[in-house]
């Protein structure tokens, strides 16, 4: 995974809140509660919002839990 400690927000992949819902196989509705909670890190453009892809990551990989 690359390390955005440089600041170069160019490189940063923002996903639609439909990609979202797509990557972590739930609706639009539970992307849109997530990011108003301030669970998952979002950025506002107009009227939509984008998501970066390592916020996706970073939240799957917290929500992550082994059973048995």
């Amino acid at each position: 995974m690359a390390s955005h400690s440089s600041g170069d927000i160019s490189e940063v992949k923002f996903l639609t809140v439909a990609e979202v819902a797509a990557v972590m196989r739930v609706s639009k509705m539970t992307v849109y509660r997530l990011v108003h909670s301030g669970e998952l890190d979002a950025v506002r453009v107009g009227r939509s919002f984008r998501v970066p892809e390592d916020a996706v990551n970073d939240y799957l990989r917290k929500s992550f839990f082994q059973t048995g």
